[in-house]
């Protein structure tokens, strides 16, 4: 049976005390923590910041036997150095054992979330191509193989990017805060940066889709990040919305690594 507690930290527990991994995306940002109990997740936060204090507290509410971090930017060393003392800990990096065959030419540089992303795709899929599109601060485009081989793919401006580009380096448009789907004709320069920046990135991901389709037969398609909730409905290719793919990929690489 699971209860949740309303309140400060919003927790949820089980009554059989299941050991359970504690799994955290350090994003561009945000700070993504979720706890899984096997490969279901059954609590999850985003936050500005981690400290060690909401570590404690986690760790008081669960019974974790595991964790692991992923993390496209720099956080303190502390974090690392607390759930070592507690548990089993992992940092991923392209040293970490994970269940593919990375194809990257410079796997120092793959992006830590892309890697997960990859793992998780492949775990959803397994007898399919994927094409896994995170759109987020970037969208990024990655193709793992259905013989378990990640290739590489791109990285594209996000819609907040392109947002602050018109702003940053033109004259006078402004910067636009509410992303809203408007028709591809705007009647003043808000609907028409807000058409140019959405009806384009629609483009851009189905001509992307379009050529992989051409280049891999048996292809899925998952998108995620947390900007994909402003065009997935509008994309004329069918594609499998997974928003927690990045931690479902973190949680089957630190499954790999406990049993290796």
């Amino acid at each position: 049976m699971l209860f949740v507690l309303k309140g400060k930290f919003n927790f949820a527990y089980s009554t059989n005390m299941v050991l359970s991994r504690l799994i955290i995306d350090i994003g561009n940002t945000f700070f993504k923590i979720a706890i899984f109990e096997g490969k279901m997740i059954i609590f999850q936060e985003r936050v500005a910041g981690l400290e060690i204090n909401r570590l404690k507290d986690i760790l008081e509410k669960y019974d974790i036997k595991s964790s692991i971090i992923s993390a496209v930017k720099d956080y303190p060393d502390e974090i690392d150095t607390f759930l070592i003392s507690k548990h089993y800990h992992i940092t991923l990096s392209n040293f970490t054992a994970v269940p593919l065959n990375n194809m990257y030419k410079t796997p120092e540089t793959l992006g830590k979330d892309r890697l997960a992303l990859a793992v998780g795709a492949i775990k959803k899929f397994p007898r399919n191509n994927v094409l896994i599109i995170d759109a987020g601060t970037t969208i990024t485009y990655d193709i793992v193989t259905q013989q378990q081989k990640y290739l590489g793919g791109a990285i594209s401006p996000g819609i907040t990017m392109r947002f602050k580009a018109l702003n940053n380096f033109t004259g006078k448009l402004p910067l636009i805060t509410q992303t809203k789907w408007v028709d591809i004709i705007g009647y003043n320069t808000e609907t028409s940066i807000q058409s140019g920046v959405l009806h384009g990135v629609i483009k851009e991901i189905d001509g992307v889709i379009d050529e992989y389709k051409s280049r891999f037969d048996n292809l899925k398609v998952v998108v995620t990040g947390g900007d994909h909730i402003y065009f997935v409905k509008k994309l004329k290719n069918s594609i499998f919305a997974t928003p927690n793919l990045v931690l479902e990929g973190l949680n089957e690489i630190l499954i790999f690594n406990e049993s290796n």
